[in-house]
């Protein structure tokens, strides 16, 4: 896990060393461990190294291959790179590293951009052919890793995190109306290639982008997942889906142990992260370190879950670390946090997943993490209502539970000239669901929010929480294989028992019931779940600031209502919406945006 970054130039000059190498600086977090800088005609490449694989300086990078003229820089790891590096043997390739890194170059030299195909893992890279000038991006199938991208005329730049091509300059930084829309729809999520920014867009998930010297690129799409019943599932029992589902997820929580320093596990107490720990029980895993945070109790909500994670960290004798943070301490993370994000994003778990990290980084440096298992298996309150819809009545529902607001409120929030001439959110909603390849209501759905809406909120809150202190967050429930079973299963037996039924049962024959049985939960942080004190403060001053009525984005009238009485109004899934737009604001003044 790392941070890349590069430029390339079409207009036959240098690329700017400078500009990439402030870019690189600010990618330090995500890779203390070691960096490098390499040019070379009209391409640099940067990298920040966290090193988890091949922990010698023959796993630095930039890497360069003399051999086959290849230059690359990777973010993440590729769980099967040993597999891969004896086939590749066998196809007559020398290394000189047992580092991921020189698989990935060596896979692109063999197979070109179909060696994503080949691939086990989080990833983002980018491979330089020397003699062609070719440059070839990749991401993940799930997007776990990112890659942002800005373009001007002449030139484009790439990295890890949006706020380090800012650091670069040159960059148009006024906010696009689209993606503003869906911000303020979709609870801040802006899908790819779109960020809140109209200078920076982001190279979407499971994409390969081919860029050629004259600046002419091509992007492949190499994965997406069937959301239909599959011939070769045809017969199976509820129980043999729940066989399958936990052999894969065992495999997936076994591959994410391969590493050279140890793999510890963040347990919130949920069923998600619990299975984790009890299937590495179960393979014989001992001594496991897993961490749980809790806040102080504000006034009645309870701010821990400790009573569910020290029952599993018992049960399979880890070795437990309970965290307890002190409501003092929330405010400096709320700062910390809102720094850390690569785009603005509302969820308050973004705090706590920032103060985890910053405690765990001081044990560990790679953690595996319950994230995605809700996307993928409905375990979320806007699944039940699309159990018996008709597939073309999919958007009406959707939209019903799921969006903040309709066009027509959003009409009363944003100044007039924020407003697009369609809906653009709803369209874009609109469009993926009516796409071939799944069946039900609910599997257009699950697609959609498994590809899209998954990517750019718990899968970006985590990378970006983690590696703001150098840690390595590794997601079994988003390995492709797992993601492939779940998309074909039968939607009545992830909507059971209230949601993901079929891992709640198939968990029965690892984990204890009353993990299994008990209320969904969260991380809970009390201090900002409500707006009050200094919080609510800091969302004042922010909307208040000279740099927000410069911007214009929301109506005078409509601020002032929401300030009236901070936590009365809520969006449809209940999030406040005062946080909604002061957190944008918040971003967008932390990171110096006029």
């Amino acid at each position: 896990m790392c941070g890349l970054s590069g430029e390339i130039r079409f207009d036959g000059t240098q690329p700017d060393l400078d500009a990439v190498a402030a870019v690189s600086a600010v990618l330090a977090p995500r890779g203390p461990d070691g960096h490098g800088l390499w040019n070379e005609g009209r391409v640099a490449l940067a990298h920040r190294r966290l090193a988890i694989i091949d922990l010698s300086e023959t796993g630095a990078q930039p890497m360069v291959d003399e051999q086959l003229g290849l230059v690359t820089v990777f973010n993440g790891c590729i769980y099967n790179y040993r597999e891969l590096r004896d086939e590749l043997r066998g196809h007559g390739y020398r290394f000189f590293s047992t580092s991921d890194t020189e698989v990935v170059a060596k896979s692109y030299h063999r197979w070109g951009n179909r060696c994503v195909d080949h691939f086990f893992g989080m990833f983002a890279f980018a491979v330089l052919e020397r003699d062609s000038g070719r440059l070839v991006l990749g991401r993940d199938r799930l997007g776990i890793k990112p890659l942002y991208l800005a373009e001007r005329p002449g030139r484009l730049r790439f990295a890890s995190s949006l706020p380090a091509l800012l650091a670069g300059g040159d960059i148009d930084t006024s906010i696009d109306p689209v993606a503003l829309n869906h911000y303020m729809t979709f609870h801040a999520v802006v899908p790819a290639p779109l960020t809140i920014l109209s200078g920076v867009r982001k190279l979407p998930p499971a994409t390969v982008r081919t860029i050629e010297p004259d600046g002419r690129s091509s992007d492949l799409t190499y994965w997406s997942p069937a959301h239909t019943r599959q011939e070769k599932y045809a017969g199976m029992s509820e129980s043999d889906w729940q066989d399958l589902v936990l052999s894969t997820l065992q495999t997936a929580v076994q591959r994410r142990m391969v590493a050279d320093v140890p793999v510890g596990v963040l347990l919130s107490g949920g069923i998600d992260s619990s299975v984790i720990v009890a299937l590495l029980a179960d393979a014989g895993q001992h001594g496991l370190q897993t961490f749980s945070i809790g806040f102080e109790r504000v006034g009645d909500r309870e701010g821990d879950e400790f009573e569910f994670s020290d029952l599993v960290a018992k049960e399979f004798d880890t070795h437990h670390h309970q965290l307890l943070m002190p409501s003092s301490i929330v405010l400096d993370g709320l700062d910390g946090a809102v720094g850390a994000m690569s785009e603005p994003m509302v969820s308050h778990d973004c705090i706590a997943f920032y103060l985890l990290s910053q405690a765990v980084s001081q044990h560990l440096t790679v953690v595996q993490s319950g994230q995605g298992a809700d996307e993928l298996l409905a375990g979320y309150d806007w699944y039940p209502p699309l159990a018996d819809v008709q597939p073309e009545r999919a958007l009406e529902v959707y939209s019903a539970h799921f969006f903040d607001r309709d066009r027509d409120t959003l009409a009363r929030i944003l100044q007039p000239r924020w407003m697009t001439d369609n809906d653009p959110s709803r369209e874009f909603v609109r469009e993926h669901l009516d796409r071939p390849g799944a069946t039900t209501a609910l599997d257009k759905v699950l697609r959609l929010d498994s590809q899209i809406m998954l990517v750019d909120d718990p899968v970006k809150r985590v990378d970006n929480m983690t590696m703001a202190w150098g840690l390595e967050a590794r997601t079994p429930f988003l390995d492709h294989q797992f993601a492939e079973v779940a998309a074909a299963c039968p939607p009545e037996l992830k909507l059971a028992y209230g949601g993901k039924g079929v891992l709640k049962e198939a968990s029965r024959k690892v984990l204890l019931g009353a993990v299994i049985d008990r209320k969904k939960g969260h991380f809970p942080v009390p201090a900002i779940i409500n707006l009050e004190g200094p919080y609510l403060e800091r969302v004042r001053d922010a909307l208040a600031a000279p740099e927000a009525k410069q911007r214009d984005l929301f109506r005078p009238e409509y601020v002032e209502a929401l300030l009236a009485d901070p936590n009365k109004n809520r969006t449809t899934l209940g999030s406040n919406q005062l946080w909604q737009l002061g957190l944008l604001e918040m971003w967008l003044q932390r990171h110096g945006i006029g």
